[in-house]
């Protein structure tokens, strides 16, 4: 199974901006949505940002306009550029795959998985 390693977390100030990356550690594989997701303590997952593989995006309400999100297909990397950080924004951020599997080598995916990182923490101080 497509191992998921995210990169980038850490402490920041309101207002300032950080970079998630996330890494597939295995290639060639075909994905089809990567995405962030994020939980904050005493809080349920929540979807922050996906990308499909045409580049189209979908944002949770509250990050539209401050964050960004991007993948390198070639490399199986998403990434998230997050600006204007807040305080509300503190979680730990998980990135997410959905990773299609073959039945042969060098055969189209006829079944898909969901891959999830280990999740890295974003602390944004106020």
């Amino acid at each position: 199974q497509v191992q998921l390693v995210e990169s980038g977390g850490g402490s920041v100030r309101a207002g300032g901006s950080l970079r998630l990356s996330c890494a597939a550690s295995e290639g060639p594989v075909t994905i089809r949505t990567m995405g962030w997701y994020r939980q904050a303590p005493g809080k349920q997952r929540e979807l922050v940002a996906v990308v499909a593989k045409d580049g189209t995006t979908t944002y949770e309400d509250s990050v539209k306009g401050r964050f960004t999100i991007s993948r390198d297909n070639a490399k199986n990397m998403v990434y998230l550029q997050m600006n204007t950080l807040e305080a509300e924004d503190t979680a730990v951020y998980y990135c997410n795959a959905n990773v299609g599997y073959s039945d042969y080598v060098g055969g189209p995916p006829v079944y898909w998985m969901d891959s999830w990182g280990k999740g890295t923490l974003v602390t944004v101080s106020s």
